[in-house]
């Protein structure tokens, strides 16, 4: 693993090239190349070990690499981003340090132009070169990241793509930083801390809401899940303020951030309470996005709202059957204290539309285990009634590799979430349409007219298995997504 990746001027790269398979010849675009560099491009082509599929790299001499595209049919930007993943260990393995990115001559503009490209690379290149090192003591066996990389090329709209990949790259990794800090370090204050030293850094405005605070504005959600705990809750307020913004667009976005979550009276049994710290990884994914959206310097107001909490048990933790009153004045009766995460949306969702004024809200939440049952780890469950944020999300999420797919709210599903002795309650009678009970609970915290989407990140927002793009542990996801959303908007 590299110590540090940055786009540069290096002396002496050695030269990445693609070929995909089925080539019988070098093609044209390349032979200049192959000249230059004595003819080693077509030596690696000759290798045995090249087929020109996907996963093929023959690093011929000191001064060539060539890697296999895959069939012409399914290359995409996800195929360039998983390659950039795959290469990034291997360049380390090589003890290279510099490498000029020539890929554009033999990818189809149509697939990506250069500017696509080099960001689809960069970032594949970023997420790899990332693990949980962070915690590594005397009995570690990892070995330390080492050495750095410097990526460059002679195409200016792919060294333009591979910063902006490599910044995204970067605050994706802030967020996965923040998702595995455990929940000894990782509590409400710390998250805090975190967000004021990073909007120091990036030039946001960062102000917090106590636990106090939140009581005299009548934030009975997230007082109510967090004050069982000895860190009692807050809520984190990132703004992105640009100097010259597009006119009429204010962007919210809304992160469920549990430090952790114990189920509370309704407690988790089974071991199903371990991993429980990546509750908060909707918090993480909006943080890591803001950090993005100004490090990019995307021209529209945006702003981060963090309600944050540890659901923990205690004579004075939230009980099964309390009533509870949010901050618009809707009372929700509690049937299931492990059913929290809404509860601390409900109140962020309420003030965000009473103190922000938004044209659009979009919330993150490791919200339902249904959602994970329904779609897996292949996507996020999204709920989206208005067409324009709905057509606005899903092209971000096709050009971003951060897939979605949109699942129904009816008025029946509100109605469902009507209670026999409050307003609603947190979680209905029975478990049929349980993520879709999660967004109906939501729903009533955002004000009619206000554009507003729903994204459950359960089955995505972490990984048991290591792939091209991710450890085993926080994925991130959510950040890319969201940075594009707010890059769209408006333009």
């Amino acid at each position: 693993m590299y110590r540090s990746i940055r786009t540069g001027s290096p002396r002496k790269p050695a030269i990445l090239v693609g070929l995909p398979t089925q080539i019988s010849r070098l093609p044209k675009a390349l032979q200049e190349l192959d000249e230059a560099h004595g003819g080693r491009i077509s030596a690696a082509r000759r290798s045995r070990m090249f087929n020109g599929k996907a996963g093929d790299l023959i690093i011929e001499g000191d001064d060539v690499i060539l890697v296999g595209l895959g069939d012409r049919e399914q290359l995409d930007q996800n195929a360039i981003r998983s390659l950039g993943g795959r290469l990034a260990g291997r360049l380390h393995q090589a003890d290279l340090h510099a490498v000029d990115v020539q890929l554009h001559r033999t990818v189809p503009e149509q697939v990506a132009d250069g500017d696509a490209l080099g960001q689809a690379l960069a970032e594949g290149i970023g997420l790899s070169n990332w693990r949980v090192d962070f915690f590594d003591g005397k009995a570690s066996k990892n070995a330390a990241a080492s050495g750095s990389l410097t990526l460059t090329s002679s195409d200016q709209e792919v060294r333009g793509g591979m910063r902006r990949g490599l910044i995204l790259a970067e605050s994706t990794n802030e967020a996965r930083r923040i998702s595995a800090t455990p929940p000894n370090i990782c509590i409400p204050s710390w998250v805090a801390q975190q967000a004021r030293a990073a909007a120091k850094k990036t030039g946001l405005q960062c102000k917090v809401i106590s636990f106090a605070e939140a009581v005299k504005q009548g934030m009975g959600g997230l007082v109510n899940v967090g004050k069982g705990s000895a860190h009692k809750p807050c809520m984190i307020i990132l703004e992105h303020r640009p100097s010259r913004p597009r006119a009429g667009h204010r962007l919210v976005l809304v992160g469920k951030t549990m430090t952790y979550d114990s189920g509370g009276y309704s407690l988790k049994i089974n071991n199903s309470m371990k991993g429980m710290k990546y509750d908060m990884n909707g918090g993480s994914a909006v943080l890591g996005a803001i950090l993005a959206i100004a490090r990019l310097k995307v021209p529209v107001n945006v702003t981060a709202v963090l309600p944050c909490a540890e659901n923990l048990v205690s004579g004075e933790a939230y009980r099964p059957d309390d009533i509870i009153t949010m901050h618009n004045g809707v009372t929700v009766e509690v049937t299931n204290t492990d059913a929290e995460g809404r509860l601390i949306l409900g109140d962020a969702l309420s003030w965000s539309c009473r103190k922000l004024k938004p044209t659009a809200i979009i919330d993150v939440a490791t919200l339902t285990g249904g959602v994970v049952v329904g779609l897996g780890h292949f996507c996020a469950g999204m709920w989206c009634e208005d067409d324009g944020l709905r057509e606005q999300v899903e092209a971000a999420a096709v050009s971003t590799g951060e897939r979605v797919w949109q699942m129904p709210l009816w008025e029946e599903h509100r109605q469902f979430m009507q209670a026999k002795h409050a307003d609603i309650w947190n979680s209905g009678p029975s478990r049929n349409a349980h993520p879709i009970q999660g967004a109906a609970f939501l729903s009533y915290f955002v004000d009619k007219g206000i554009p507003w989407t729903h994204l459950d990140i359960a089955g995505v927002s972490a990984v048991e298995k290591p792939d091209d793009l991710h450890v085993v542990g926080p994925t991130g996801f959510g950040v890319r997504l969201l940075a594009e959303v707010a890059a769209r908007t408006g333009s």
